[in-house]
């Protein structure tokens, strides 16, 4: 795998894409309140969207994604791992996965998470997530 320099300069690049990369939006959405903005692939045969006539929202292409190395980590350069108890940690490697807290793990059963990621050296990316209440 690539070395952390390289991750931080593949995660700027990706950044910089994706402020690049527009809204992709559903054909004709802006004109019909029924029809939502979720992508859809626009396959009528005369329509202008997907001739790519000028003036008409872009259409998703290969050429919007992202750096392969770093297509799917987290903002911060770790893999994003969901965690669930204390035995899920020891699998994390501290220099490549981060610990999310699933959002089913109660207020003890996280404590014990949290210290036993300090002592491993494992970031967490959800520290402070304790619902309180109904």
């Amino acid at each position: 795998m690539s070395s952390r320099a390289d991750i931080k300069e593949l995660l700027k690049l990706r950044e910089e894409i994706a402020s690049r990369r527009p809204e992709f939006v559903r054909q004709e959405s802006w004109r019909y309140k029924r029809i939502k903005p979720s992508w859809r692939k626009p396959k009528g045969i005369d329509s202008k969207m997907r001739l790519r006539a000028k003036g008409w929202p872009k259409i998703v292409k290969v050429g919007y994604r992202g750096p392969t190395a770093v297509r799917g980590l987290h903002p911060s350069g770790f893999r994003d791992v969901l965690v669930y108890n204390v035995s899920d940690l020891e699998r994390l490697n501290p220099e490549t996965d981060a610990a999310r807290i699933a959002h089913t793990v109660g207020a003890r059963k996280r404590m014990e998470i949290l210290a036993k990621a300090k002592e491993l050296g494992i970031k967490v990316l959800n520290p402070t997530g304790v619902k309180r209440g109904g």
